[in-house]
């Protein structure tokens, strides 16, 4: 099961990441075209990533995921 981990509080681009969304760093994208991603679920460990991963393609099987570490939840400022 996917958690959630919409967090309604806006921050400011200087503050750290804060503890809570750092718990969730392995996710699952949906690869699309343009080498372009999207994260359809976040999960605290890469084993739960994976079971969630093996369900998928019951649900929609013409797509195509990837388990990705994404340990840079925010854009660079540059």
């Amino acid at each position: 099961m996917p958690e959630n981990t919409d967090n309604k509080v806006s921050k400011s681009d200087n503050q750290p990441v804060a503890y809570k969304e750092r718990l969730n760093s392995w996710a699952i994208a949906r690869l699309l075209p343009n080498t372009q991603r999207e994260i359809v679920a976040r999960f605290r460990s890469r084993s739960d990533a994976d079971g969630y991963m093996r369900h998928l393609p019951q649900e929609i099987p013409n797509a195509s995921y990837m388990v990705v570490f994404d340990c840079q939840r925010q854009e660079a400022v540059i």
